[in-house]
C-alpha cells in the first residue's frame, strides 16, 4: 500500500464516501501553500484527477482557469485502491467523457477522428493554438484525462500526423 500522510488519507477517504467522488472541501486547516503540498503529490501519483467543475450544479472548485471555468478534484480508481477501497465503476465512469460541443478540444477530437488524422500545422491553423499547446492537449487532455489512444505517423508532404486509434 502507498504511504500517505494522515491528511492525504483523510481527503481520499472523504472523497471515496461521496457519490460524485469529489475530494472537496479540504479540511479547514489546509489552505494556500499547505494545500498545494498535500494535493499536488496526490495528483502526480494519479490518486486525484483535476476535472472541470460544473459550477451550475454548485460543484466546489480547487482552482480557477483563465477562461472563467473552475477545476475540481475527483478521486481516481488508483486513489481508492491507495486507501484500500475496492473501485466500483459507476455508469458515468464507464463512458468516455465528451467535451462540450463547439470547443477547441471538441474540434481537435473531430480532426483526429478523421481517416487521415491531422498534422500539428493543420490543427494550429484550425484552432489558433501554438504547437506546444496542441501537443500538451493531445498528451494531457486526450491521452491522460479522456483515456484515448492516439497514434502518429510521418507522412511525406504533411509531416507527422496524429489520429485517434479505433
Amino acid at each position: 500500500m502507498t504511504k500517505l500522510t494522515e491528511t492525504q488519507t483523510l481527503i481520499l477517504s472523504r472523497a471515496s464516501q461521496q457519490a460524485d467522488r469529489i475530494a472537496l472541501p479540504l479540511p479547514d486547516r489546509l489552505r494556500g501553500g499547505a494545500a498545494n503540498k498535500v494535493i499536488v503529490p496526490l495528483i502526480q501519483k494519479g490518486f486525484l484527477d483535476e476535472v472541470e467543475a460544473d459550477i451550475r450544479k454548485g460543484e466546489p472548485t480547487w482552482r480557477k482557469t483563465g477562461d472563467g471555468h473552475g477545476i475540481t478534484l475527483v478521486i481516481t480508481g488508483a486513489g481508492l485502491e491507495a486507501i484500500g477501497v475496492e473501485p466500483v465503476m459507476s455508469e458515468p465512469e464507464q463512458t468516455t467523457p465528451k467535451p462540450r460541443a463547439g470547443t477547441k478540444q471538441a474540434m481537435l477530437i473531430e480532426m483526429l477522428e478523421a481517416p487521415d488524422g491531422a498534422s500539428i500545422a493543420e490543427i494550429a491553423k484550425a484552432t489558433k493554438w501554438l504547437p506546444h499547446t496542441i501537443r500538451g492537449a493531445i498528451s494531457g487532455a486526450l491521452k491522460k484525462r479522456l483515456g484515448l489512444t492516439i497514434t502518429s505517423e510521418k507522412i511525406e508532404g504533411r509531416g507527422r500526423t496524429y489520429k485517434i486509434a479505433s
